[in-house]
């Protein structure tokens, strides 16, 4: 299987996208455990296995037609459940659980680096078959993950940086704020499909996560090199 094969392509960023939104979502479970709330381990969502985890238009269809269509690839998890009230600090507590996701993110993205580094260093030419497979991986891998970090980062809800803002605000504004999570769904697709169609020079994704994001990917990629 070469890599112009579609289920090539396709698995070389469904693969990581699969296992990086797992981690990002079971993340916010063991945060919110360690702060008081176990209602994701009561659930059992804080297994690592995939398919506790999936969801079938954000994890798999949405990503493989976008890995097919050769465009940008991301996706979403069912989220992992928190119960704010159990939270031993709900406030500042709500805000430690949503920086888990990307901060697990980061971090996967930086073994992706040193794996890249240690395995694939020193070779002077790109790696062929099962060695390439794994490189393709392991560079969508980091790839995803920083997006994925980023991406989950804008102050908007039902992102975690939509969460982030909320435990920062007064609390009048706070709940005013949290009142925009019910309409999460719609306003990601007009933010990032509808408004780009209309305005190409508007698009959410170029403007705001794209640079951030190819800086830390450079960022990374020469971590990887210390350890070539």
């Amino acid at each position: 299987m070469t890599p112009d094969n579609p289920i090539y392509a396709a698995a070389v960023w469904i693969i990581p996208l699969i296992i990086a939104i797992v981690f990002h979502e079971v993340a916010h479970g063991l945060m919110a455990r360690a702060l008081g709330d176990p209602t994701a381990a009561q659930l059992n969502r804080l297994s690592f296995n995939p398919f506790r985890h999936v969801d079938p238009i954000g994890t798999v269809v949405l990503p493989l037609g976008l890995a097919l269509a050769k465009a940008p690839v991301f996706g979403w998890a069912k989220p992992v459940p928190v119960d704010h009230r159990r939270l031993r600090n709900p406030r500042w507590g709500m805000v430690a659980v949503a920086l888990a996701g990307p901060g697990m993110n980061f971090a996967l993205a930086a073994v992706a680096a040193i794996a890249i580094g240690v395995i694939f260093g020193q070779m002077e030419a790109p790696p062929q078959g099962v060695a390439g497979f794994v490189l393709a991986n392991l560079v969508n891998f980091l790839l995803i993950n920083i997006f994925l970090a980023v991406f989950n980062l804008l102050p908007i809800p039902p992102f975690d940086g939509g969460h982030v803002v909320e435990g920062v605000l007064p609390r009048p504004l706070a709940a005013q704020w949290a009142k925009l999570a019910r309409f999460g769904f719609p306003l990601i697709i007009i933010l990032l499909v509808v408004v780009p169609m209309i305005w190409p020079e508007a698009s959410v994704v170029a403007k705001l996560v794209g640079p951030p994001a190819d800086w830390l990917v450079r960022q990374y990629l020469a971590f990887a090199q210390v350890f070539a």
